[in-house]
């Protein structure tokens, strides 16, 4: 009994207040993706005026680019040694430079030809991921560290996810706003962009700020060894835990799902449902733009069913909890290719199911993702969070890059077309119109039915997270005795 209750011990629960700023980091990295994810490339199509297959050209290059630098700067942050812990510098350091390099992200160059837009996009969205890599991969690498425990890490993504959905909201819904009203005051779109860049990418850095000086890592940095371990060493590694294998599976299915999503709706709501109405509103509110009511509607369930969502993984189990809110998923998006043009209230009502498995995608994989790093110490002896990080989001980068290059590859070869300037209305050809509907429905369908049946499969649940953790804190603990 005393062993259990030393052990007991070293597993402290997080304090609501801990969690709330570090959940705060989600804001920072949720305003940042979703104007990324939801209006860049129609920004550059529409506003920088680039082909779409350029554009996922760009993309595929820097992601490609992004991606490599994950698992170095991971395996750099489980390497560094300060009195501030292994992670929490990095957040201090590169969080303003966060910020503006979001502002370059969405500045239209002048120049006039295809080939010099593709390389300044291709540069700017390298210089851009690579700063959001060296603060989100330390950020994301804190949450197996202060929340040790199988469901106090769903507690903690739990938080997480409503700061990164309450930005998702907040941005999603009145970046057409702020748009609305900057071309109402007789400014340009590329203006607009730029308004709400500088404005969202300024309020981005501040939570990185706060976390570094209100979260403290639980281990003493200075006292883990360093492990200086070459690129088949870690290959290796990661392919030898069998976990992660099924975890990286859920999370990138997961992931490049809600990305299509992100990517199309757009598309579909401008060129389907508003026939290619560039104005196109809805009397809610005044009338606001319907990307805005569909996109708020959505994250704002998904927002509200968090604590649902923590119930039944705790009720059940976190796997258990992702397949039931899949499976609702793909009944909901099943319904897409039924939708007519000009069918308003009825997208809005789908927006709205959506959001309950919205809520799921942002919570479950990620509270699932930290276990696998502890059975990894139990076979290893030693931490490799960054390294593991890094990894995940190196293949998530480049599967959902590969992706979206493929769907805008697919628009540009069914007939898109970027609408002239200085008109409000532009109706897309019929084959790109199909293009886009296939592409946010039946695509979508087959990855969250493919997510479903890896996550089947996944091996840990909440009583072999225990034993692990028990394991692990019964070796650190005799550990201690011997010194």
């Amino acid at each position: 009994m005393s062993e259990l209750n030393n052990i007991a011990a070293l597993e402290k629960p997080l304090t609501k207040w801990a969690k709330i700023v570090y959940g705060t980091g989600d804001w920072g990295r949720a305003s940042y993706n979703t104007l990324r994810q939801i209006f860049y490339a129609i920004f550059l199509t529409d506003v920088v005026g680039l082909d779409p297959r350029l554009a996922s050209l760009a993309a595929l290059i820097s992601i490609i680019w992004d991606a490599i630098n994950d698992p170095l700067v991971g395996s750099l942050s489980d390497n560094v040694r300060t009195r501030w812990g292994r992670r929490r510098p990095f957040l201090l350091l590169f969080s303003i430079p966060f910020a503006l390099a979001f502002l370059l992200l969405w500045w239209a160059p002048p120049w006039k030809t295809q080939f010099m837009l593709l390389v300044h996009v291709t540069l700017a969205f390298m210089v851009s991921d690579t700063i959001q890599t060296l603060v989100t991969v330390p950020y994301l690498s804190l949450t197996p560290e202060i929340a040790p425990g199988y469901d106090e890490r769903t507690s903690l993504t739990s938080f997480r996810m409503f700061f990164n959905l309450i930005a998702s909201l907040v941005t999603a819904v009145s970046a057409p706003i702020i748009i609305d009203t900057v071309l109402k005051a007789g400014y340009t779109l590329q203006q607009g962009y730029l308004t709400i860049a500088a404005l969202f990418g300024g309020l981005a850095s501040i939570p990185f700020i706060l976390i570094f000086v209100f979260i403290k890592e639980r281990e003493t940095s200075l006292d883990i060894p360093r492990e200086n371990l070459r690129f088949r060493q870690i290959l290796v590694m990661l392919w030898q835990n069998a976990p992660f294998r099924y975890a990286t599976g859920i999370y990138v299915l997961n992931w490049i799902s809600f990305d299509i999503v992100a990517l199309m709706l757009p598309y579909f709501l401008l060129y389907w449902i508003g026939q290619g109405d560039l104005l196109a509103k809805v009397n809610i509110l005044g009338g606001i733009s319907l990307e805005a009511v569909v996109l708020g509607v959505m994250m704002l369930v998904a927002t509200l069913t968090i604590p649902f969502w923590n119930w039944v993984a705790r009720r059940y189990s976190k796997r258990s909890a992702y397949i039931m809110g899949m499976v609702f998923w793909v009944v909901i998006q099943s319904t897409v290719l039924f939708i007519q043009p000009g069918q308003t209230n009825l997208i809005i009502l789908i927006a709205l199911l959506a959001g309950i498995s919205v809520s799921n995608a942002h919570i479950m994989p990620e509270a699932m993702f930290p276990d696998v790093i502890d059975w990894d110490e139990l076979k290893t002896h030693a931490r490799h969070e960054g390294t593991y990080y890094g990894a995940i989001n190196f293949i998530r980068k480049l599967s959902s890059a590969i992706a979206i290059f493929l769907a805008l590859q697919a628009l540009g070869w069914f007939g898109y077309q970027s609408p002239p300037e200085d008109i409000t209305v532009y109706t897309q050809p019929d084959s790109a119109l199909l293009a886009i509907r296939l592409l946010t429905g039946p695509a979508i369908i087959l990855l969250l039915s493919s997510a479903i049946l890896v996550s089947i499969k996944y091996p840990i649940s909440r009583e072999r997270q225990k034993r692990i953790r028990n394991s692990l804190l019964r070796r650190k603990l005799h550990d201690q005795q011997r010194v």
